[in-house]
């Protein structure tokens, strides 16, 4: 009996644990999530200011490490963007940057220890505000923060694609393709099913860049937290650590992943819009 009540309380503590990390600090009756947006956005100017302090302090000599590693990234970057897309980049290339670069950062936010911002949070304001403080502490694991960035590309979809057709072109490509007909009357049949597969088409867009990005990293997090709640005694202290460091290393790769991904698909993506049929 002792050995069964010490497994109940034992999964019961690692499920509140979870469920605890798993909890948004939230406004407006739970829609708003207040941690996603300020960690998001802290990240977001993090970036830009490290961008702009090497872009400030580059110099046409030897370039130093920091700004080695920026020019790199840049090139990398301008280089996916110029196979991809074949119009103007002085927007797309910008743009892709600005995604790889945010996604990244808001993505390496789940290497850092997962009880640290409860720590923090118990050593200024005490352990009872810390228990009772939902703070998520990576962005991309919500889907709120991926579908917002995913509609802002399905808008910019829309933008191109009436930029490069014209609003006429663009209305009449959604009634009279992927199916082509000669006839009036074959026209006028096919435009449903012509629409329905365009907006089938046009959804899907947002729908899998902000699932793909969401369900990785919602994944790797989850993973973070099955490790930590598992060892969190002094017993197993020292395989946790251990099981911890080998999954950040193989999770490094999906964040950069994840981050180059969400960057292609988008400027594949502008590049479809853009093209003329």
């Amino acid at each position: 009996m002792s050995v069964e009540t010490s497994n109940a309380e034992s999964a019961g503590g690692l499920t509140e644990y979870i469920v605890h990390h798993l909890s948004h600090n939230t406004v407006a009756g739970g829609t708003f999530h207040v941690d996603s947006w300020v960690i998001a956005l802290a990240v977001g100017l993090l970036g830009c200011l490290l961008l702009w302090a090497q872009a400030r302090k580059a110099t046409a000599g030897v370039p130093s490490k920091g700004q080695a590693f920026v020019e790199l990234v840049v090139e990398f970057v301008d280089s996916q963007v110029k196979d991809t897309f074949h119009g103007d980049r002085r927007f797309i290339a910008p743009l892709a940057l600005t995604i790889f670069v945010w996604v990244v950062f808001m993505n390496a936010i789940d290497l850092l220890p997962l009880d640290l911002p409860g720590w923090i949070i118990g050593q200024v304001a005490g352990h009872e505000v810390a228990e009772h403080t939902y703070l998520r502490m990576v962005p991309t694991a919500d889907a709120n923060t991926t579908f917002g960035m995913s509609f802002v590309v399905f808008f910019l979809i829309i933008f191109y694609s009436i930029k490069a057709k014209g609003g006429w072109g663009f209305t009449k490509e959604l009634f009279t393709a992927p199916f082509h007909a000669e006839g009036a009357a074959m026209k006028v049949v096919l435009a449903l099913p012509n629409l329905f597969l365009n907006l089938v088409e046009y959804l899907s867009k947002p729908v899998s860049l902000a699932m793909r990005l969401f369900g990785n990293m919602y994944a790797g997090e989850l993973v973070f937290m099955l490790i930590a709640g598992l060892f969190a005694s002094w017993v197993t202290f020292v395989p946790g650590v251990l099981l911890n460091a080998g999954w950040a290393i193989f999770h490094i790769l999906i964040i950069l992943l994840q981050a180059f991904i969400f960057m292609v698909l988008t400027v594949v993506y502008l590049a479809m819009a853009h093209e003329h049929h």
